[in-house]
């Protein structure tokens, strides 16, 4: 099993979907990250040798950001949003979509579960 950027790769799997594990690396950068080592992307990722896993880790780390700097840059962008009070920042900081997205429906994952508030009660004797 190969360990690059702190993630095991699953061994059973070919090394372009294998890197998709990575935070940070999709399909297309996992291809390219795949060429540039000149590793098949069609490859068992653990049929990989100690060299070839080597390649890939040095183009990670040469040209990809991943897992924790990319996810450290991704919370400073997002609190610098929330300092700057810009529209986003503030979207943000009430846990709303960010994006445009309508809220009046939908919106659940952001929002939350429903929380239901109760309708008014008649008086007694009043029509």
């Amino acid at each position: 099993m190969a360990r690059i950027a702190g993630v095991d790769l699953p061994g059973n799997k070919k090394v372009a979907i294998a890197l998709t594990g990575i935070y940070g690396i999709g399909r297309k950068t996992a291809v390219q990250v795949a060429e540039k080592a000149n590793v098949a992307a069609d490859k068992q990722a653990g049929e990989l040798s100690a060299d070839e896993i080597n390649a890939l880790r040095r183009v990670i780390d040469r040209d990809c950001m991943v897992e924790g700097d990319l996810r450290r840059e991704i919370s400073i962008n997002i609190k610098r949003l929330v300092d700057m009070g810009s529209y986003r920042g503030l979207r943000h900081r009430r846990r709303l979509p960010v994006r445009g997205q309508r809220t009046k429906t939908n919106a659940r994952t952001r929002k939350g579960p429903r929380k239901t508030v109760a309708g008014k009660k008649k008086a007694p004797g009043a029509k």
